[in-house]
């Protein structure tokens, strides 16, 4: 809940003083639906995990994580890099849900591209530099896409992902999420 406080995404909480998130607004997150990722071409798709946003610096970008009060080209920024990833992995998805608390708020694709940061092996970090913004949201309880998808294809991804559950286990941001049901939930490098 703390995290879905700090981003700005759910209306009518306070989080100074005595902490409220509103009831109306939990009811609705409670009967949100679960992502349907039998859709999407691969098997499996990769999840960026964040929280609230951080001021960082650094020369692409201001923030990281995830946050209303960030415009387009902030959150764009704050969302496409630098991660410890398996990058040809998530450029195989072909599209990157962002999630804060298990809710998608927002939706990257444009991932065919990466760099490294000359990190050798597991500590490696990589950005996708052509990522684009597919969709976003400003208010969870009400989701409407606040981006301009650049085709069809990324504006479809952003209605079908926008405001769903996902749930996924990593211990770090990102996580591998199975397209496909399956007997077990598969996820990589569970916590």
């Amino acid at each position: 809940m703390k995290k879905l406080m700090s981003t700005g995404a759910v209306p009518g909480v306070r989080d100074t003083g005595r902490q409220v998130f509103p009831l109306a607004a939990l009811q609705q997150l409670a009967t949100r639906p679960a992502a349907d990722l039998t859709a999407l071409g691969a098997s499996e798709v990769a999840v960026l995990r964040v929280s609230a946003p951080a001021r960082v610096e650094e020369p692409e970008r201001e923030w990281i994580g995830f946050g209303t009060t960030l415009d387009q080209d902030q959150l764009l920024a704050a969302l496409s890099g630098w991660w410890r990833c398996d990058p040809a992995r998530v450029a195989a998805g072909g599209v990157l849900p962002v999630t804060v608390a298990g809710f998608v708020v927002a939706v990257l694709s444009g991932l065919e591209e990466w760099e490294s940061d000359g990190t050798v092996g597991t500590r490696a970090r990589y950005r996708f530099p052509a990522a684009r913004l597919a969709g976003y949201l400003t208010d969870l309880t009400a989701p409407a896409n606040a981006a301009d998808p650049v085709g069809a294809d990324d504006a479809r991804l952003a209605e079908m992902l926008l405001g769903t559950r996902l749930p996924s286990v990593s211990s770090g941001p990102i996580a591998y999420v199975a397209t496909r049901p399956t007997a077990s939930t598969s996820t990589d490098e569970e916590e």
